[in-house]
């Protein structure tokens, strides 16, 4: 036995089944022990960027993590972004980066390079395998440390430490993370506070905290105190819509975020970070809580989220709330030339139950959000991090850890480039993806950015630079060379039909939407 073998075996005894790969030859001895292990499945991504993508899509949705499978430090270079945005969802991920043979890397191989530096701002944890023997053990911390805050563990597996002979031993099992419990003072005290405040006391809800027990214990919190629910403005995972309870989501534009929170005197953060601007802009501020707010940190990820929240509903005599009924979207303006609200508008009416919702809409799919709100029940993912680029891969990876469920991807046109490789692996996994393409032929969010620092007036260099439509995008035919299956809608008629019918089929569809 080697010690990729060991590798293989330790992620499998430790519920890790699943390993999105893009290998290369100093990964071969862990990609021949792969081969070896049916419970094992592997799933290739053709740009490590998909890879990065995919284990947290798989990550969020499965509650447990998937390993990557890297080749050196070029191939984690092209994942770095994927993996920004996981770290900043804090999604569990076990990050193989195989290297040089430990002794061939003082000749400066081509591919040689700081491995260590460049995984480390991207990961909580970088470990390098020290021997054969050390494959295993070193597995089950990256594990444990994957499984633990939760986050990026980065693994280095140098090509000497896989193939090498391995002594026989016992298969570590890394120990279950174990919750941090609340004091009852810190309970106690964001208690007295949302009492006091009211309906100008808020709840941000991240992480696990915006779903299942925790979200149901929100609603109840509400409807008590007047408490407002509030979701971040990018959301890591939310369960919404069937009557449970609404997360008003803090907007991305600086100006309507702090309008959102400016009556907010009291917010208690629950698996959240403190909401700041994006971006700094001249003469707007960084944080967007009025200044005399108070900031209660109640729970963050590692904590125990759930039993946090029972509690201080107990404290607040919160009972249960009235159930919220299901509204439906308003279709009845919706008709003629397409527009990127008309696609909010469909998509939202017609989601199917339990649906996963993958949204890198960016600025044509802001619309959705709201309208879904009180339509069928969904999981409701997106970019968290800020590097473009998540959407097609984040649906690949939540399609996998949940193939009983359909995956609804919006996604915009500029930044589905930056992965347009993850339909190739949708097609080959037969993933039930409905893929909806914003092609609006614009980096229109960087559009609003100008505007944003004080540009009005566009010239050509600067137009040149925010539009993709010279010569225009043909997501159709990229679709269809990758082998998913795709039309093109330039009407809502037609946009609806499409949409309806790719409801029905299982498989990955790709809708082209014109907007003009």
């Amino acid at each position: 036995m080697n010690g990729a073998d060991r590798l293989c075996d330790t992620l499998l005894a430790n519920g890790i089944d699943v390993c999105f790969a893009n290998p290369g030859t100093s990964e071969m001895h862990f990609v021949a022990a792969l081969d070896r292990r049916a419970g094992m499945r592997c799933v290739l991504g053709l740009f490590e960027g998909v890879v990065t993508g995919a284990a947290d899509g798989y990550a969020r949705m499965a509650e447990r993590p998937a390993a990557t499978l890297l080749h050196t430090g070029p191939g984690l270079a092209n994942g770095l972004a994927n993996l920004h945005n996981a770290r900043r969802a804090r999604t569990p991920m076990v990050n193989i980066v195989g290297d040089h043979a430990a002794w061939h890397l003082p000749f400066d191989a081509p591919l040689t390079t700081d491995i260590e530096a460049l995984a480390r701002p991207m990961s909580h944890v970088v470990r390098r395998v020290r021997s054969p023997d050390d494959v295993a053990p070193a597995a089950a911390e990256a594990i444990a440390a994957a499984r633990g805050t939760p986050g990026v563990a980065t693994l280095i597996l140098p090509a000497d430490r896989a193939w090498g002979d391995a002594a026989e031993a016992a298969i570590p099992v890394a120990p279950e993370p174990r919750p941090v419990v609340i004091e009852e003072s810190t309970i106690a005290a964001a208690a007295d506070r949302l009492a006091a405040a009211g309906r100008r006391g808020g709840l941000l809800l991240g992480g696990a905290a915006a779903r299942g027990t925790s979200l149901d214990a929100a609603g109840r919190i509400a409807s008590r105190c007047g408490t407002r629910l509030f979701g971040e403005v990018f959301i890591t995972r939310s369960e919404r819509g069937g009557g449970r309870p609404a997360l008003e989501r803090i907007p991305y534009p600086v100006d309507l975020a702090c309008a959102a929170l400016e009556e907010i005197d009291v917010l208690v953060l629950v698996s959240a970070r403190e909401p700041v601007a994006f971006f700094g802009y001249p003469g707007k501020p960084s944080r967007l809580a009025p200044p005399h707010a108070e900031i209660v940190a109640l729970a963050d990820a590692g904590d125990a989220v759930d039993d946090a929240m029972l509690r201080l509903a107990e404290r607040l005599d919160a009972k249960a709330a009235p159930t919220a009924s299901a509204r439906g979207v308003d279709e009845s303006m919706v008709a003629g030339p397409l527009t990127d609200q008309a696609i909010s508008v469909i998509a939202a009416a017609h989601l199917p139950d339990e649906a996963i919702v993958v949204d890198e809409g960016l600025t044509s799919g802001r619309g959705f959000y709201a309208l879904s709100e009180g339509g069928a029940r969904h999981d409701y993912l997106m970019l968290t991090g800020g590097a473009i680029g998540i959407g097609i891969p984040l649906a690949v990876g939540a399609a996998i850890a949940r193939p009983d469920r359909k995956v609804v991807a919006l996604q915009a046109d500029g930044s589905g480039m930056y992965t347009v490789q993850g339909l190739w692996t949708a097609a080959r996994e037969n993933l039930d993806i409905l893929f909806v393409i914003y092609s609006n032929s614009a980096y229109a969010i960087l559009r609003l950015e100008m505007q944003n620092v004080g540009v009005t007036h566009f010239d050509r260099n600067a137009e040149r630079m925010l539009r993709l439509d010279g010569p225009p995008l043909d997501w159709v035919a990229m679709a269809r060379g990758m082998g998913v299956e795709a039309a093109r809608a330039e009407t809502t008629e037609r946009f609806a039909d499409l949409y309806m019918a790719a409801l029905r089929r299982p498989g990955p569809f790709l809708i082209e939407a014109i907007i003009p």
